[in-house]
């Protein structure tokens, strides 16, 4: 009974951690970083089908988010470069914050006034663009959501920006069609302009991260200061940028590969959510081929599906809360697994909107669980001093992975058959939870010297 008691504690101060401001002000970032997103891809292929563009150039155009996959690349400068009077003014992060969103700003309003049916060329480089703003505005959001909160708030911050991310998408994704179907497109993109204006808000409104360096960035960048003493024929301007190359792109790495296990926790990034995603890919091809309407699939999936993510991404946060870091991911992890063979279930009962709301909303729930403990576990793996440039790299390594490693979802959705299928993509979740019990283990053992110390005194 005490220890239902106690985990009855837990879960109640899991949840009461949401009613701290700072989890408000990152929510409010969260809906500022999802906003742009439908711009450049499922709200922008609207409006080029609506301009007479082709499918195969239409196509094409998904090749602009390709900077949510580079941004490790600019990282470092968002993460050490000061701005001249912003940075002053407001701190580093929310001077970029804020740099990053009036040019995410400006940029959606250039989108709009293009016109794709007279140079698609033109409205195609404005969308790279937007994506290029959006994807540092994530860099800066991820940065400040990590080290404005304590670790034990990691959860409920992770949970917080998928809350905000998910309905700046539903509100440039459903929102802007609705609106698109009175008003003009240029009018459409002006209006999501300004809701990048409730991130802007956040960032005026919410106080600046204290980042002190840590004790091992000291001891590397003190390297790079040794380095050049050692060699004085390096002054100057060249002895600057080697410093400054050194401290913002080698010591990020090189901090993170002193981790025991480095290797093994840049696999499990890569393949803890591959079984949610192998299954992603195909569930609107497999839900269109068994006989769901688009209009059924838009009501469940699109809507319903959202709610559930939502509650999900907060459950997630407070289950982290009761139970701890890895045992949440434990938890997820299975969620999600199983989550595939409610898939496989719908595929023998074939088209019922009852079994489809049992699918999707498990699968939806148990993906924000996921998602939220997920975040919660790459903002731990970040030292505070390098934020901005692990967090960037980790999350690439993911979203690289997701999309290379799950485009064999179709060649194995043509080879066999939908219930067959969701049991394979079942089994693809195994390797990231084995990885799991491996990282498991190593945690445990390396906290028996801590515990044997404590004894001994």
């Amino acid at each position: 009974m005490k220890n239902l008691d106690g985990w009855v504690d837990r879960m109640r101060a899991g949840v009461s951690v949401y009613r701290d401001r700072r989890i408000v002000w990152i929510a409010l970032l969260g809906f500022s970083s999802g906003l742009p997103l439908a711009l450049t891809f499922s709200t922008l292929s609207f409006w080029l089908v609506e301009a007479g563009i082709s499918k195969t150039t239409i196509g094409l155009f998904a090749s602009v988010a390709t900077p949510y996959s580079l941004k490790f690349l600019w990282a470092p400068l968002v993460d050490r470069l000061n701005l001249p009077l912003l940075t002053r003014i407001l701190g580093r992060r929310r001077g970029w914050l804020l740099l990053t969103q009036v040019a995410l700003m400006a940029a959606v309003v250039s989108l709009g006034s293009s016109d794709p049916a007279a140079d698609a060329w033109a409205t195609a480089l404005l969308a790279l663009a937007v994506a290029f703003c959006s994807a540092s505005q994530d860099i800066v959001v991820d940065a400040y959501r990590v080290e404005v909160l304590e670790e034990r708030q990691y959860a409920a911050g992770a949970a917080a920006v998928v809350f905000g991310y998910r309905v700046g998408m539903l509100v440039s994704g459903a929102g802007a069609l609705y609106l698109a179907t009175y008003t003009g497109w240029f009018q459409v993109y002006a209006v999501m302009a300004a809701f990048v204006g409730v991130g802007v808000v956040a960032t005026l409104a919410a106080p600046e991260p204290d980042a002190r360096p840590s004790r091992e960035s000291r001891e590397l960048e003190a390297r790079a200061q040794e380095f050049l003493e050692r060699r004085p024929h390096l002054g100057g301007r060249s002895a600057e940028v080697f410093a400054w190359l050194y401290g913002s792109v080698v010591c990020p790495l090189t901090d993170f590969t002193k981790r025991r296990g480095w290797a093994v926790i840049l696999l499990f990034v890569m393949l803890y959510k591959f079984g949610d995603a192998l299954a992603g890919v195909m569930t609107n091809p497999f839900l269109l081929e068994i006989g769901f309407s688009k209009a059924e699939i838009a009501t469940i999936v699109k809507t319903y599906g959202l709610m559930a993510t939502l509650v999900g991404a907060a459950a997630g946060g407070s289950l982290m809360g009761a139970t701890g870091l890895m045992r949440a991911l434990w938890i997820c992890g299975i969620l999600q697994m199983v989550s595939n063979l409610t898939f496989a279930v719908q595929a023998v009962v074939g088209h019922s909107m009852l079994m489809l709301g049992v699918t999707i909303g498990f699968e939806n729930l148990a993906s924000g669980m996921g998602t939220a403990a997920f975040v919660a576990y790459l903002s731990s793996l970040c030292n505070v001093s390098y934020t901005a440039t692990q967090y960037a790299l980790l999350t690439s390594i993911m979203a690289v992975a997701r999309t290379w490693l799950s485009t064999s979802g179709g060649w194995m959705a043509e080879r066999y058959d939908w219930p067959t299928f969701f049991v394979i993509t079942t089994f693809a979740a195994l390797p990231g939870l084995a990885l799991l019990f491996r990282l498991g283990r190593q945690a445990a053992a390396e906290a028996e010297p801590v515990k044997a110390d404590a004894g001994s005194r």
